[in-house]
């Protein structure tokens, strides 16, 4: 079966290629056959000399000669048209065979461009094509795609530097504006309506700290701004950020199982994997319900680790689900915004594990809930270790 990849254009050249070849093996066929043909009517009769006999003898061997010759053109066709019949079908299976390999021929370079492209991600915009060769309208396709990927990275990094240095400038007039508001509020005599006023305010320039501090790993995250490489275990990482929030898991009476295996080790940053844990039990405890439950695993699988959070709840949507791991998305709200957070926990979660080389997989629970899981590769185990 002919088949080449992911669309019709090489099948569609195999068959113009075939069409074209058999077309004109059976207009040379067909010329060839006429032709034997009327030269076969144009053959003359020897003239013999006349035998001994009468004119009846005479007429009865013409008459067998030309018996003789119409038997012989007969078995000449049939011979010349099975020879023909024979030939067409070789042709047929020949021209299918080199169209199939001149089709694959001229789309290797697209082919070639397209499998470069795939692999290039948002990531790792620096990469190229680079495709070597005559300057042809292949070479001008990957050109293009060359100089669409210079422009998307110049446009990305222009963003990320543009939320990091908006994010970082805001918080100098927060300071300020932080500052004035305990100045005034600590004043003597100050009425309660303004002091009322002032917890309203600093409320406030709480969320807008977090939010901004949120786009700031989010930027670094994205950037792929990692400040140096460490041994992190995720186990450890997610015991103490439990640690750190009994006050909230005591609050709603939430129960949580621990299965944190020791040793679930992979290279990072350890000051963002340890926001990226941070957040994803955060995430566990303000999302859940009262007397719900937080299941936190961690284990090893082919050549990376695991941690998996699991939560109950409500019956959630996947669609909803698959966007929540987008900046400024919550589940079941029009406003991405709440008192308790600024909606870039999940996407902070997903940037980092993605500059970790790794992957956030969200799942609704079929009985209500959420699964999170962080993929991350792994340290090597030595040997007498895992012994």
């Amino acid at each position: 079966m002919i088949r080449l990849r992911n669309g019709t254009v090489g099948l569609r050249f195999t068959i113009l290629y075939a069409g074209v070849f058999l077309v004109s093996g059976i207009g040379l066929l067909s010329l060839t056959f006429l032709l034997a043909g009327e030269g076969r009517h144009s053959v003359p009769v020897d003239r013999q000399p006349t035998p001994l006999g009468g004119p009846d003898e005479l007429h009865q061997h013409v008459r067998h000669l030309q018996e003789q010759l119409a038997e012989v053109n007969a078995q000449h066709s049939r011979q010349l048209l099975a020879g023909s019949l024979l030939a067409l079908t070789v042709m047929a299976v020949v021209s299918v065979l080199a169209g199939r390999a001149l089709a694959r021929r001229v789309l290797r370079p697209l082919r070639t461009i397209t499998a470069a492209t795939r692999r290039i991600t948002a990531d790792d915009l620096h990469r190229r094509l680079s495709v070597s060769g005559p300057a042809d309208e292949v070479k001008d396709l990957a050109d293009t795609v060359d100089d669409l990927l210079g422009r998307l990275e110049a446009s990305f990094a222009a963003q990320r530097r543009f939320v990091a240095n908006a994010s970082h400038e805001l918080r100098t007039p927060l300071a300020t504006m932080r500052a004035s508001l305990d100045v005034a509020v600590a004043k003597p005599g100050v009425a309660r309506q303004t002091l009322v006023l002032g917890d309203r305010l600093r409320t406030q320039l709480d969320l807008v700290d977090r939010l901004l501090d949120g786009l700031l790993v989010l930027a670094r995250a994205q950037h792929g701004a990692l400040t140096g490489a460490a041994d992190v275990d995720l186990a450890r990482l997610a015991a103490r950020a439990v640690a750190d929030r009994t006050g909230g898991i005591a609050a709603k009476r939430l129960n949580v199982t621990e299965d944190l295996r020791a040793g679930m080790v992979t290279p990072g940053d350890a000051a963002l994997l340890s926001r990226m844990v941070e957040n994803v039990v955060d995430n566990a405890v303000t999302h859940n319900e009262d007397d719900g439950f937080i299941r936190l695993e961690t284990f090893r699988e082919d050549t990376g680790v695991r941690l998996v959070v699991e939560t109950g709840g409500r019956v959630l949507d996947q669609r909803d689900v698959d966007r929540i791991a987008q900046p400024f998305e919550r589940l079941g709200e029009e406003r991405t915004g709440s008192e308790n957070g600024s909606g870039l926990g999940l996407s902070i979660v997903a940037a980092i594990a993605a500059a970790h080389g790794g992957r956030l997989e969200l799942l609704a629970r079929p009985r209500g809930g959420l699964r999170v899981s962080i993929a991350l590769p792994s340290v090597p185990v030595p040997a007498e270790v895992g012994a």
